[in-house]
């Protein structure tokens, strides 16, 4: 058994008996057996702007986060944007090498090591290299894992209080970031710590996704109350394997039942045949879908719209839902999003606006940035529109299609 299998086994041996607040000291110990040392797992906070240092049992309160490192500002940021492994001097000898830390795609954040040579990783065709990505792999896996066990890592995310309302929300969703070699998905919701009305949620079965964005009105617990009833109604129909329009009818009779008429949701669900690329969604008063091809914007995807979930059983007479489809290119990207998004106002009362929105996408793309990474800058642009206060939830959800022949899974 060589070093890294050694080192592998042990580490995954004495996971199953850890708490989450044991990880630390397990991977810097386990990472000796590598050669290298100072072993330390960052995580990403919650918005994506900074990493935090996982460094011993007690996690760190809010205003003790002293050491984060800037995702945009630092290379150890850079490992996280671009999902590599990259290289930094230390001041008085050795090398220290940032991992990303990826559960599938979703970045979790870096995992930071220190070698004595730098040239012990290219040695024996670059085995130490390997070591590592495989060692930071594990660590993804059991921070993500252990993360459902306890608090310490769910609180060393977060930089400011969560309010209640936030609380529901965040408890619901899927992980932000998905990709197969058929569809990718990437996801945000802002304000972070106050979001309410605004949700989503996908999944990804064999030969369809399925995804979906909602917008309910107001902005406290009600709000999430009704974002929640919402998401439990549309994953009840989509386990059901029903069609649109019955999931559709299911999440508008749950609302209309219980809020009676009183509050209601803006909404778009949509499916995608992963092996042919035809889209299908219903509208139900919701911002217009955008359809983006080769990094601009093809067209807006229009279908007439029915009344939000909540309202229409309640009026009668109201007209059903369409159902629109759209045939998809391979490399075909469709953005969801709420009204939070386009509507947002600087301090000057200039919109965000979808134009600026559309440029936004276009620009990273182009650049080859990864999805996950294209919709992170999305959203600090939409924050320092606003100066960081947004006025309403900001939502997005962008879904892209491949043909299932590309092998590499993110641009």
């Amino acid at each position: 058994m060589t070093a890294g299998e050694r080192a592998i086994d042990a580490l995954l041996g004495d996971s199953h008996l850890a708490a989450p607040h044991q990880l630390a000291e397990l991977l810097a110990g386990h990472a000796v057996m590598l050669g290298v040392t100072d072993a330390v797992a960052y995580v990403v906070d919650l918005q994506q702007s900074v990493l935090v240092p996982f460094l011993g049992s007690g996690g760190a309160r809010l205003d003790q986060l002293v050491d984060v490192l800037g995702v945009d500002s630092t290379l150890a940021g850079r490992s996280f944007q671009y999902m590599e492994v990259v290289r930094q001097e230390v001041v008085g000898g050795g090398t220290r090498v940032w991992i990303p830390l990826l559960d599938g795609t979703e970045r979790l954040g870096v995992l930071g090591v220190t070698v004595a040579d730098d040239r012990d990783l290219e040695r024996d065709g670059g085995v130490l290299g390997t070591r590592l990505r495989r060692f930071a792999t594990l660590a993804a896996e059991l921070i993500m894992t252990k993360s459902r066990y306890g608090d310490t890592l769910v609180r060393l995310r977060r930089r400011a209080t969560m309010g209640l309302a936030a609380e529901m929300q965040w408890s619901m969703l899927p992980p932000l970031t998905f990709a197969c070699r058929q569809v990718t998905v990437a996801a945000a919701l802002e304000p972070a710590y106050e979001v309410a009305g605004d949700s989503v949620d996908y999944a990804v079965d064999a030969g369809c996704a399925r995804f979906a964005v909602f917008d309910g009105m107001g902005h406290g617990l009600e709000s999430a109350q009704l974002a929640a009833l919402a998401i439990a109604a549309y994953r009840n129909a989509r386990r059901d394997n029903r069609s649109l329009t019955d999931t559709a009818h299911l999440i508008e009779t749950a609302v209309s039942t219980v809020f009676r008429g009183d509050a209601f949701t803006t909404a778009v669900v949509a499916e995608l045949d992963t092996d042919t690329g035809l889209l299908s969604w219903v509208n139900a008063g919701h911002p217009v879908p955008l359809l983006l091809r080769a990094g601009r914007l093809v067209k807006f995807l229009h279908v007439e719209p029915g009344l939000p979930f909540g309202l229409a059983q309640n009026l009668p007479g109201a007209p059903a839902l369409v159902v629109g489809t759209e045939q998809l290119e391979p490399g075909d990207r469709v953005l969801l999003y709420t009204d939070g998004v386009t509507d947002a106002r600087s301090p000057e009362g200039e919109p965000f606006g979808a134009q600026r929105l559309v440029d936004l996408l276009a620009r990273n793309i182009a650049g080859g940035l990864p999805v996950p990474e294209t919709m992170r800058r999305v959203v600090r642009s939409l924050l320092e529109h606003q100066q960081g206060q947004l006025d309403d939830d900001a939502t997005m959800l962008l879904a892209e299609w491949r043909s299932g022949d590309e092998v590499k899974l993110v641009p």
